[in-house]
């Protein structure tokens, strides 16, 4: 597997919705001002999004078969998605438009005021953090399904009803009106009911048992591949009931490899010494260290790890572009210490994070396995 760095401000997942927008006529927001939408696609009444939790661009050309309607689409992609190429920074760069280092989610879990959050759950251990460290405080910028609604456009989320008013909803993913579902049949429902109706109207729609399925057996196993059979059963059906002047866009957020060469950072003296926090996850870790032991950390971790990661400074990984531009506000929620994880290796902590870290199929890092997803579109 190569690896690839983000093409941040070209072709990645943050350009989906401006361009879906620009179709739509919205006119376009402060961050495209000046410069062609992304994607060129042609003018519609109505345009849905389906995002399909850990559809790799890889993953879906080797199993097209299981999946001939989404293989027979028209790929603009495949897009780059950002780092790390995790679910929270995926749905907030798609959901504001931005680069993480923009909008600020930069981690599964990081460091913001002082808490190691858990974004999924917007949790620290069993505290819940939405009112210590609100959703719209920790991700301050307007959503691009905030600034549709403005516009005039009739704005529809369709995802998993326990989502509705998440952390990870009301920081990145706000604005409009959100319809919650239980299963593929609902959400193939209210995907179409948001569709019909006078427009211009835009329908953001999630699904994720993709992405479930191959972390708990591996991207590409026998579960994987009925499943994806499953979400191509589910664009069939929507395909099928879009009314006419309808733009119909998929994606994903991330691909996955299955790890097989795992180090334990709770089992090795070496990755612990110096380090106050440890954040991110089994494929992008970042190293938050203990005062004046971040070059210590850094060389300790480059010795442990070797050729299984890139392992970089805060500074660095900024200087390198991992993030995109990284504003002030967020920079210290970047680890002091960042690794990249290479191939097939993993950095796991079998005590703190022990369900986490018993599953073969993650991501998160720079390899086209992960950081590609493909841009799949139909005009109904």
């Amino acid at each position: 597997m190569d690896d690839v760095l983000p093409r941040y401000g070209t072709a990645t997942l943050a350009d989906v919705l401006p361009s879906l927008l620009h179709a739509l006529g919205v006119p376009p927001g402060a961050a495209e001002r000046g410069r062609p939408p992304a994607f060129a696609l042609p003018p519609a009444r109505a345009a849905v999004l389906l995002l399909v939790d850990g559809l790799g661009h890889e993953l879906l050309r080797a199993h097209a078969a299981d999946a001939p309607v989404l293989a027979g689409l028209a790929d603009a992609g495949p897009l780059t998605v950002g780092f790390p190429s995790t679910t929270p920074i995926s749905l907030t760069s798609l959901g504001t438009g931005l680069p993480p280092g923009a909008h600020g989610t930069l981690g599964l879990r990081l460091r913001v005021d002082g808490e190691l959050m858990d974004v999924l759950s917007w949790s620290a251990g069993r505290r819940d953090l939405r009112e210590s460290l609100p959703p719209e405080r920790v991700q301050p910028a307007p959503t691009v399904l905030e600034r549709a609604a403005a516009a005039g456009v009739e704005v529809t989320s369709v995802g998993p009803a326990e989502f509705r008013t998440s952390g990870l909803t009301r920081s990145g993913l706000r604005g409009g009106d959100y319809r919650g579902v239980h299963a593929l049949g609902d959400l193939a429902a209210e995907i179409l009911a948001g569709a019909h109706g006078p427009g211009p109207r835009l329908v953001y729609s999630y699904h994720a048992d993709l992405d479930k399925v191959g972390h708990l057996y591996g991207p590409g196993s026998e579960p994987w591949r009925l499943q994806l059979r499953m979400v191509d059963a589910l664009l069939g059906t929507v395909l099928d009931g879009l009314p006419t002047g309808t733009l119909l866009a998929v994606t994903g957020d991330h691909g996955m490899v299955t790890v097989d060469r795992l180090v334990d950072a709770d089992d090795d003296p070496a990755l612990a010494d110096g380090v106050a926090l440890l954040g991110g996850d089994p494929r992008a870790r970042h190293v938050y260290t203990r005062p004046g032991a971040a070059a210590d950390v850094l060389a300790a971790w480059r010795s442990v790890l070797g050729a299984d990661a890139t392992v970089v400074s805060r500074e660095q990984a900024v200087a390198d572009g991992w993030f995109g531009p990284v504003e002030d506000r967020v920079a210290d929620r970047i680890g002091d210490v960042v690794a990249a994880l290479h191939g097939t290796a993993a950095v796991v902590r079998s005590q703190a994070e022990p369900f986490l870290s018993s599953l073969p199929g993650q991501h998160g890092s720079f390899t086209t396995a992960e950081q590609l997803v493909p841009l799949l579109v139909h005009t109904a």
